[in-house]
């Protein structure tokens, strides 16, 4: 007779095996994670990824009435690289536009789902610096596997990398301390419940030579 665990390797049909099957993967590559309290989705949590010390926060999300996980990242620009940004658009304005548009189309040909929160523009019409960005990528159920997950998780970890390590190649190292996100004021954030694993804090670190600071809180991105 087979066992619950080889039970759970089909392919899930509801939120509920969904939810099951990814906690148990999640156990298999002893990736840390916490649940998150939201009313809006079946499952959210906060998983550690890669799983190293200077992990990032992924949110693995089962929305209510939907038929799918959705995997995404959120990063913040570091206050210093937002600087030297703006100290780029006020001498090169068409090259800033550029550099804005040369990352889009790189997300864009990533074949993952994107959005970059642009300061606003200022008195004379001109772009903000690059704030923050988020990648994602959906995953229906009746496509959903552990290798499916692991490698949407990987993909959207080496997208969120490569744009990192350009503008730190671009703007510097900054100063380790994230900068605004104006399309963020006023929102509240998502509080936490209960946790699985030894996450020791809310705040995860950030590897220092990435240049996005360290111990930022989770809550505030989501």
């Amino acid at each position: 007779m087979p066992s619950n665990r080889t039970h759970l390797h089909r392919l899930p049909v509801d939120a509920k095996d969904a939810t099951a099957a990814i906690r148990m993967w999640l156990d298999d590559e002893n990736l840390e994670y916490r649940v998150v309290d939201d009313e809006k989705a079946t499952l959210h949590l906060h998983v550690k990824y890669p799983p190293t010390k200077d992990g990032h926060v992924f949110n693995i999300v089962i929305p209510k009435k939907r038929s799918l996980v959705l995997v995404y990242s959120i990063t913040r620009v570091d206050q210093g690289q937002q600087d030297e940004m703006v100290s780029y658009r006020e001498e090169d304005l068409i090259g800033w536009k550029g550099w804005l548009h040369e990352i889009r189309m790189h997300l864009t040909r990533s074949t993952l789902d994107w959005v970059l929160h642009v300061g606003k523009e200022d008195e004379q019409n001109r772009p903000g610096p690059l704030q923050a960005f988020n990648i994602s990528r959906p995953i229906w159920f009746d496509g959903l596997t552990q290798n499916e997950l692991m490698q949407t998780m990987r993909g959207v970890w080496l997208t969120k990398l490569s744009i990192i390590h350009q503008i730190k190649f671009d703007y510097g190292k900054g100063i380790g301390k994230p900068g605004p996100v104006d399309d963020w004021k006023g929102r509240k954030p998502i509080s936490r419940s209960g946790q699985k694993s030894t996450l020791k804090s809310a705040e995860v670190d950030f590897d220092e030579q990435a240049g996005f600071g360290q111990s930022f809180d989770p809550s505030e991105w989501v």
